[in-house]
């Protein structure tokens, strides 16, 4: 043991020993429980530094063998110690290891390579902690947390830099992931596409009036198309059930909800559920999801199914790159179209509304739409309406008329398959609203485009398998020679 390792480990004894009698001694009998418990917390957290750095110290001890050569193969000349800075979960830790150096070809501590030390001073363990917060709250909130429980003081700069290196590796996760067994699948492959609004900084001319016209705003939205795939099992329900749902969703009728469904099966839940949302465009977005359905391919797969609005380029997108795919209108917004005509031709406090509405439903879930139409049309011909009334039936019916193509929802529900995109529209609120659109936000394409690839990441649940993905790419660029590579593996880091 040297004499630096022997001092820091007689000072972990009598640090400990304190720790002992602050429990133990007379003036314990005078704390409270949130007194002492916080106490200690920061205590075992400075001596856990303290451990940290004992460990790196005995690590250094050992001059490396020579020769050691450089990526290049140029043998490098031993050139002393050299100090590291090691930020980590428990503090600045600070050691020093012995360097090699060529002029021409740069230097290597071999220490780093066997600590699979990161390529920058933040700990993997704290990158990976604070990076989690990260993408679940703001910057601020983020280091406020880390300073309050760990005490620690990360730049924000140092932060966002984190994030965009860790951005740059999320391609090469899902090409690598592994779809689930085959076993576990559903036998329905499902996708879903939508889009959702960030708040971007707006870029001012140098020549910006002194006050924003009317109608001006200060920011812009970009739209990040949002994708979800997933595989599940068939739900048979009748027209007359989903119809019964949708008016209890719609009107909060708990009562018709039980009604609705009094002895049905419990719904499956989607197997395996991943969302993504990128601002780089649609054709970007379907080329990526296009790579995880061929991915997600199985046996098990019986019928693909795709689900999006009536939104054109969404659509259009899906029928062009996933022909194999039977494209549905979600079912949501062909009823609040219905609820639009309604509303124009009765009010919105007529007694007959909902009656009204419960019909037309029914007949478009029962296969009806061209009856559905033509009742659509007819009312619109009636002279005493006006204008705006005609106008809002004419959207309503053209709405349909282009998208009776995805419209056969009896076909649907006799097979079991889903017809609403609330697997996706949820990731647009949970995903990219509750991240992107906080009071104040604004972002800029550097910053908003990593930050949603993160996001994505952490709410499919696939944090833990990427960071452990990542960490080994870390390491196989900063050291490509490490013998011991392959037993970097996501049950070690746990």
């Amino acid at each position: 043991m040297s004499s630096n390792s022997a001092q820091i480990e007689h000072q972990l004894h009598r640090d400990f020993q304190e720790l002992v009698e602050y429990v133990t001694g007379a003036e314990s009998q005078f704390r409270t429980a949130y007194e002492v418990e916080l106490t200690l917390f920061r205590r075992l957290l400075a001596l856990g530094a303290q451990l940290l750095r004992l460990f790196f110290v005995q690590r250094a001890t050992m001059r490396p063998r020579e020769p050691v050569y450089a990526s290049d193969g140029v043998r490098l000349n031993y050139q002393g110690l050299r100090r590291a800075t090691y930020f980590s979960v428990f503090g600045r830790v600070r050691f020093r290891r012995h360097y090699f150096y060529a002029p021409g070809h740069g230097g290597i501590c071999p220490l780093d390579a066997e600590l699979s030390l990161p390529p920058r001073c933040y700990s993997d363990l704290l990158r990976d902690w604070a990076e989690y917060c990260i993408t679940d709250e703001s910057y601020d909130e983020s280091s406020k947390v880390l300073k309050r429980i760990l005490g620690l003081s990360i730049s924000k700069l140092a932060l966002e830099t984190g994030i965009q290196e860790d951005a740059t590796d999320v391609e090469a996760f899902y090409k690598q992931k592994a779809a689930p067994s085959s076993e576990d699948e559903g036998t329905i492959l499902v996708v879903q596409a939508d889009g959702k609004g960030v708040p971007m900084v707006r870029t001012e001319p140098a020549d910006q009036p002194a006050r924003r016209g009317k109608g001006q705003k200060r920011t812009k939205k970009k739209e990040a198309v949002v994708t979800a795939i997933y595989t599940i099992a068939p739900y048979h329900r009748s027209p007359q059930q989903v119809a019964k749902a949708l008016l209890r969703d719609l009107t909060g009728d708990e009562e018709a909800k039980q009604a609705a469904f009094p002895s049905s099966p419990q719904r499956p839940a989607p197997v395996a559920k991943e969302v993504r949302a990128t601002l780089y465009g649609k054709d970007i977005a379907f080329e990526r999801l296009v790579e995880r359905v061929a991915q997600r391919e199985g046996t098990r797969v019986r019928h693909r199914v795709a689900l999006t609005d009536g939104a054109e380029p969404l659509q259009d997108r899906v029928c062009d790159k996933l022909p194999q795919f039977t494209l549905i209108l979600d079912i949501i917004h062909a009823s609040e179209y219905l609820w639009d005509a309604a509303n124009a031709l009765m009010g919105e406090t007529h007694p007959e509304r909902t009656a009204w509405v419960s019909e037309q439903l029914l007949n478009i879930l029962s296969g009806k739409m061209t009856t559905v139409i033509q009742t659509l049309e007819s009312r619109a011909q009636d002279p005493s309406l006006s204008t705006s009334q005609r106008k809002t039936l004419n959207t309503t019916i053209g709405y349909y008329q282009r998208n009776l193509p995805y419209m056969h929802y009896d076909q649907c529900l006799a097979n079991g398959w889903p017809i609403g995109t609330g697997v996706v529209e949820g990731a647009c609120g949970h995903l990219v609203k509750d991240r992107m659109e906080r009071s104040g936000m604004r972002w800029r394409l550097s910053g908003a485009a990593p930050m949603l690839m993160l996001r994505a990441i952490h709410v499919s649940n696939h944090w833990d398998t990427f960071q452990a993905q990542r960490m080994k790419s870390d390491l196989q660029e900063l050291h490509p020679n490490r013998h011991l590579i392959q037993s970097y593996t996501p049950e070690t880091i746990a």
